[in-house]
């Protein structure tokens, strides 16, 4: 359930997007008519409609996530944070100058947020962020969790790179389809190639010796009468 809820905006971005670039000039008629005063000159083309209506949406879902979290007494994530400052700031300046560049940057620039903050705190201050936050979980090797740590920069350094890659070499419904599905699959297969990276330097769990009925070991014998 918190998978489909942290996924929420992207599936809410997609579905918008997807429902109205097939119908676009109904798309644009009710944002002309509806939204005309978020835009700069009051009207939106068939051409500009999906992604702004889908930018408008995905802002919405974003405040609806951090108003759960804040009704349920819950902390809200900083990357919930940032997230949210980045999709109202990008997605209003998408919608307000009718250009999608600006919303096509905000995956790209979390990816590096957190590529900078996984390397300046091992780089800067001998920290390893990834150990400090499931540590307690896994019993690793120091040289392991560089590694994994490295990995993960790695990882979301290129990211960035790629969606950006993405959004000025393809059309907005290719990125669209790559935002929802193809960095949400790339990100699956960097899990599970961590996962088996991760099996080869587990440290195996001791198995209890189970004792035969009827026979009991030296420790559970009963003492000889006096």
């Amino acid at each position: 359930m918190k998978i489909f809820f942290d996924f929420l905006p992207v599936i809410l971005f997609f579905g918008t997007f997807k429902y109205a670039e097939g119908r676009a000039d109904l798309a644009a008629q009710f944002a002309s008519q509806h939204l005309g005063f978020l835009v700069s000159g009051g009207v939106v083309g068939p051409d500009e409609a999906p992604v702004l209506l889908a930018t408008l949406v995905v802002i919405l879902a974003t405040l609806v996530q951090v108003a759960v979290q804040l009704v349920r007494g819950k902390k809200v994530d900083m990357m919930l944070w940032v997230t949210f400052g980045l999709v109202v700031v990008l997605g209003g300046a998408t919608i307000w100058f009718h250009n999608a560049t600006f919303i096509k940057w905000k995956p790209s620039v979390p990816y590096w947020v957190m590529a900078l903050a996984f390397w300046i705190s091992q780089a800067l201050f001998g920290k390893n962020l990834l150990q400090t936050l499931i540590g307690e979980q896994l019993d690793l090797p120091s040289q392991v969790w560089r590694r994994l740590n490295l990995a993960w920069v790695t990882f979301f350094a290129l990211m960035g790179v790629l969606n950006l890659y993405v959004a000025y070499s393809f059309s907005t419904s290719a990125w669209a389809s790559f935002k929802a599905f193809g960095a949400t699959g790339l990100m699956l297969v960097f899990m599970i190639a961590q996962g088996f990276y991760l099996s080869r330097h587990l440290k195996p769990v001791a198995e209890p010796v189970d004792t035969p009925p009827g026979r009991l070991g030296p420790a559970s014998r009963p003492a000889p009468e006096k």
